[in-house]
């Protein structure tokens, strides 16, 4: 596939280049509260920029319905990125209407602009590909160039991610590159021991990607709000903790077929209720009380995982071990990402809460060989999947 770099060598200036950024940042209200892929953004945004390029990003935020929504505006993006920057983001009022290809006609060489939500666009997440093609036209109308950059939407079939690709000479960002090298590392020949640490809520969520490491990893370590369905298929209670109760059959024959692979926790932290301040206790895990949940791991399961994990060579993590958000369920996954930061392995952060544990507890980024951008994009290549956006790179 041809990268940035290919571009910049073949000259870039005067040249409107469209960049598909990753800016799904977490909002409350009009202030980001994590700006961690703005960040990421910025290295190709400046490249093209110093390099004399007319850059225009398109990006989405949030699940807009295919209509303007003012709460899912990118204008707080467009200041951060400005900031960030340190020159101004031009924001068009939409997508590819006037104010779009007044604000792109308006760029001087260097200058950056911001289209409105993709996603105030129906066409864009169209399941109709005539829809997407036919919008991916209109940003194609805007560009010379398109840059691929944003590695979190890849894994979509979607107009400014996907049909654009066919319709501009395309070229993979340096975000996009660097995610699939790395990605390519976990399902080439990894460093043994090769461990995988998942959190997050679901078995559901993260069945496909447990089935098709099983058989690739040394170990699988279990946290999160899926671990109590994993522990109910042993046959423990677990009170009022989430549960998915259609999947305990499943985790019943995963844990039959991998007994060594899979480990569960021993001790859990228990609340009487869903908040920072309820009554808390930390119990064996077979010691759940009726009425309480489990909403993080216990100290001595957080020793355990660090005993593996210290002795891995490879370290995969996606999903925190708790509701890190409220302070007194937060130590799980702190403890096992410091876990993964002191161990001598190349260690890969699988991208959305993970990434963002990271920052919110204050870790060093710097701790890990990688932090994804993008969660599902990397499940989903983990899982084998074509990843349509970065296929289209390649063909």
């Amino acid at each position: 596939m041809k990268t940035l770099d290919d571009l910049l060598a073949e000259g870039v200036t005067g040249r409107r280049v469209l960049v598909r950024a990753d800016l799904n940042v977490p909002l409350d209200g009009e202030t980001i509260t994590d700006d961690g892929r703005v960040r990421a953004s910025l290295p190709t945004i400046t490249r093209l920029a110093e390099a004399g390029a007319r850059v225009v990003v398109a990006a989405h935020l949030g699940r807009p319905k295919g209509a303007p929504e003012a709460k899912y505006s990118l204008a707080p993006v467009a200041a951060r990125l400005g900031e960030l920057l340190g020159r101004e983001v031009a924001l068009a009022t939409d997508v590819v209407g006037e104010s779009a290809k007044a604000t792109v006609a308006g760029l001087a060489d260097g200058g950056v602009a911001l289209l409105e939500n993709v996603r105030f666009d129906a066409r864009e997440t169209s399941k109709d590909a005539a829809e997407r093609d036919a919008l991916a036209t209109e940003f194609a109308a805007l560009a010379d160039a398109f840059v691929s950059d944003g590695f979190g939407v890849v894994h979509r079939k979607q107009a400014s991610v996907y049909e654009v690709a066919a319709k501009l000479p395309a070229y993979a960002g340096g975000l996009v590159l660097a995610e699939v090298e790395v990605l390519r590392t976990l399902t080439g020949d990894p460093a043994r021991p090769y461990v995988v640490v998942l959190g997050g809520s679901k078995v559901s969520d993260k069945l496909a990607v447990i089935e098709s490491l099983l058989p690739k990893v040394d170990a699988i370590l279990v946290g999160g709000g899926m671990c109590f369905t994993f522990l109910a298929a042993e046959g423990l209670g677990v009170g009022d903790s989430l549960l998915e109760a259609e999947m305990i059959d499943t985790c019943k024959r995963l844990l039959a077929e991998h007994p060594e692979k899979i480990l569960l926790p021993a001790d859990v932290v228990i609340a009487d209720a869903f908040s920072a301040d309820a009554n808390t206790h930390t119990v064996l895990a077979a010691n759940i009380r009726e009425g309480w949940k489990g909403l993080d791991i216990g100290p001595i399961t957080v020793e355990r995982y660090r005993e593996v994990i210290a002795g891995a060579g490879t370290v995969f993590w996606n999903g925190p071990m708790g509701v890190f958000e409220l302070a007194p369920f937060a130590e799980g996954t702190r403890g096992v990402a410091e876990a993964i930061v002191a161990a001598d392995a190349f260690s890969v952060v699988g991208g959305g809460d993970s990434a963002a544990a990271v920052r919110l507890l204050g870790l060093p980024e710097d701790g890990f060989s990688h932090i994804s951008t993008g969660g599902g994009a990397s499940l989903e290549f983990l899982e084998g999947k074509d990843l349509p956006g970065v296929s289209t790179l390649e063909g």
